[in-house]
């Protein structure tokens, strides 16, 4: 499966949008980057499916604006103008080339929801890798409301739980791409998080 972050070039704040190409190609978020929809369509004709982890603005701006272009369905786990079909911890999707179970895991976010399958997460803002708080395994930030660090520990722990041992690819809202034993850097973030510690100095 090739993955590309399309809003790796943006001069403003968005999340990492990720354009999974192969048998169902499809769009993991659609960022808040203006020029999302040119990139997309300079790689792929249509799109299969867009599909959101959550929707903070910084991962929904753009999603009208991508719909729209490519006539796209969307699914999300939480209601949305534009959702066509609903996610449900313990669903199955196919992207790209490989089939994803849909993970609810909240605690950055009510409605936040990961995607796993044998080689490969997208996880959205739950577990990040270098993000700018730590070198490694990260967690998504639980100080403002609505979030809740206790809550995004039971989701990390919930996640190891469902993850096969053989994925090695890591595709996180915010921070770099990770690929080698995605577990160890799952169990890192989880490790963090239970220090109940602030991510950021001024939480």
């Amino acid at each position: 499966m090739n993955v590309t972050n399309v809003t790796a070039d943006a001069e403003s704040f968005t999340c990492n949008a990720y354009l999974a190409a192969g048998d169902r190609t499809a769009l993991i978020d659609a960022g808040a980057m203006d020029g999302v929809v040119d990139v997309v369509g300079n790689r792929v004709d249509d799109l299969d499916a867009v599909v959101l982890t959550h929707q903070h603005s910084d991962h929904v701006a753009r999603v009208d604006a991508v719909v729209d272009a490519f006539e796209a369905p969307l699914y999300a786990y939480d209601d949305h103008p534009r959702r066509t079909h609903e996610l449900e911890d313990g669903d199955q999707i196919f992207l790209g080339d490989e089939a994803f179970d849909v993970v609810h895991t909240p605690g950055h976010a009510d409605d936040h929801v990961s995607l796993v399958s044998e080689s490969t997460l997208f996880s959205g803002d739950v577990v990040v890798h270098d993000d700018g708080a730590f070198d490694d395994g990260s967690f998504g930030r639980t100080d403002m409301a609505g979030q809740s660090r206790e809550r995004l520990i039971d989701s990390i722990e919930r996640l190891l739980a469902r993850m096969p041992d053989g994925v090695e690819h890591m595709y996180a809202g915010h921070g770099d791409v990770f690929h080698g034993d995605v577990r160890d850097a799952v169990e890192t973030a989880l490790e963090r998080a239970e220090r109940r510690e602030p991510k950021y100095p001024d939480e």
